[in-house]
């Protein structure tokens, strides 16, 4: 049965015009009552991604004003007409809806994973986007069987260290592309058998370096622009390139042609599209919590910071000075 309707004031943060990280401001936003198939989140915590990053500065196409933030965990407060799966006091996460960066956010009641009791909301708020990410990069393209060598970029990000954990856990030869030696013991504890600094080395002569000539038969990157060029050259015979984001801007184009010389493929790859049903994603998030619950998948949180400073944390996911996963607290 739905909540009698209502309206919510809460704090948000809001980007009134597309630019810098100083276009995140605090302002108070008017939530109407929860519609049909809709529910009212009071959220604890709202995961950072680069998507939101890429929407700050218009790079994705959406009106504004808007409330960036696609994921967050949080405490189910009202349900709308129709809403049967979850109920006032239910413990959610859930991504790919917008609107994390703030108190309370309205999302379809549909978008909402189950919590357990024992996995803390800023658990709860790490997990979804990166780990479904992971899970759907590792498994619809190629998945690595024992001994395939898998290179993942920005292997220190959170969801680089997603993947290099699962491709471990499958039994690949895990290599990871990183800045700095701090990120490179990150990667290391992950699970990663090689780790290369692209800011000292190329990352194509040190893959074939490693592996004897044969390359990776699988990379997954979301850095594009300045890695893509080497992947052609990285890849072994007949391997997978997998590209998912563009950190460092779009690759250059390429003639479809030039993937004969190695037999490769080359796919592109948007979350979206790999949970387009409520089964899909909690498939996909079940299978993260699963590895949660088992030990070896662990989202690594880098940094906390108040719902106030999301600034601040594009500023450090942008300047790339954080190990896996940022986020906002967003409760009291």
């Amino acid at each position: 049965m739905a909540d009698s309707p209502r309206t919510t004031d809460v704090r948000a943060m809001v980007v009134q015009a597309h630019g810098g990280p100083d276009t995140l401001t605090a302002h108070d936003v008017h939530l109407k009552a929860p519609g049909p198939g809709q529910v009212l989140v009071r959220l604890a915590a709202a995961g950072v991604n680069f998507v939101d990053i890429y929407m700050r500065r218009g790079l994705k196409p959406g009106p504004l004003p808007f409330t960036p933030g696609l994921e967050g965990a949080g405490v189910v407060e009202a349900v709308g007409p129709g809403v049967s799966n979850v109920q006032p006091g239910d413990r959610v996460a859930y991504a790919q809806q917008i609107g994390a960066y703030a108190e309370a956010t309205l999302v379809p009641a549909d978008s909402l994973i189950p919590l357990p009791d024992d996995v803390p909301f800023e658990q709860g708020a790490a997990f979804p986007l990166q780990g479904m990410t992971a899970h759907y990069l590792i498994h619809e393209f190629r998945k690595p069987s024992e001994g395939d060598v898998v290179l993942v970029h920005a292997a220190a990000g959170g969801v680089g260290l997603f993947l290099v954990q699962w491709a471990r856990h499958l039994g690949a030869r895990v290599i990871g592309t990183v800045s700095t030696q701090e990120k490179a013991q990150a990667v290391r504890e992950a699970g990663a058998h090689d780790v290369i600094l692209y800011t000292e080395q190329d990352f194509a002569e040190e893959t074939l370096r490693l592996t004897d000539g044969h390359g990776a038969d699988l990379i997954i990157d979301g850095v594009a622009a300045t890695t893509f060029a080497g992947n052609l050259k990285a890849a072994a015979l007949r391997g997978h390139i997998v590209i998912f984001g563009a950190a460092s801007g779009p690759a250059e184009p390429i003639s479809p042609n030039v993937l004969m010389e190695r037999s490769l493929s080359l796919s592109g790859g948007d979350l979206w599209h790999f949970m387009e049903t409520r089964k899909e994603m909690l498939h996909r998030a079940g299978a993260v919590m699963e590895g949660i619950e088992h030990g070896w998948l662990t989202p690594r949180i880098s940094r906390v910071l108040p719902l106030a400073d999301a600034a601040e944390a594009h500023r450090l996911l942008e300047n790339r000075k954080t190990i896996g996963k940022i986020l906002l607290a967003t409760g009291d």
